[in-house]
């Protein structure tokens, strides 16, 4: 994984040392061919069509977490837990506060079916556990993001121990998203 990650770095360095020695007519054109070299990059690495999303400030998150170790409670690169990813994410790639537990995020979603799942919604699991005790984020093609006890992972719905545990899915509702905005809206400082 530490190779995979390394040469990542270094591809990414590359790119942008090349980025930076273009010509500013030539840079919208390079900027594009780096966007589309990324997106192909990260379809590979994620096993997502990531050509395909319109979001890739996601895909971008996920991809600079993955391997982040799982620590109980954890809400940092040091370790993070499965509600703080989903909480870091949502704040960073949606500019929206979530709750920090899976049961009070499920609190917060309309449930949605396996089959209706689309790009950014969340995915719950009932492991061990007659309630909620764990949640990630779908990134399409039955594959989610989630903070595992092996670390910040992508695993598959698909995967006969998720498919177990699987509870629902679940899309923030929009009455909580407009909530959200306007008590955003009213915090921010007048010019």
């Amino acid at each position: 994984m530490k190779k995979i990650t390394i040469a990542i770095a270094l591809f990414l360095s590359v790119l942008a040392a090349q980025a930076q020695t273009k010509t500013v007519p030539s840079q919208a054109a390079e900027s594009a061919e780096q966007e589309s070299l990324a997106k192909d990059y990260l379809s590979q690495i994620m096993g997502v069509a990531v050509s395909a999303t319109s979001n890739m400030k996601l895909f971008h998150f996920v991809y600079d977490w993955i391997g982040t170790p799982y620590r109980f409670g954890g809400s940092s690169r040091k370790g993070i837990d499965c509600s703080a990813f989903t909480k870091q994410l949502y704040s960073d790639v949606f500019n929206l506060t979530i709750r920090r537990s899976s049961r009070d995020i499920f609190s917060m979603v309309n449930p949605v079916g396996k089959d209706d799942l689309k790009e950014g919604d969340l995915v719950f699991f009932k492991i061990h556990s007659r309630s909620i005790s764990h949640v990630g984020i779908y990134l399409g093609n039955n594959r989610f993001a989630h903070a595992s006890s092996k670390g910040v992972a992508i695993s598959s719905l698909d995967d006969a121990y998720y498919s177990r545990y699987f509870y629902k899915g679940g899309r923030l509702l929009e009455s909580f998203k407009n909530e959200l905005s306007s008590a955003q809206a009213d915090d921010e400082p007048a010019n």
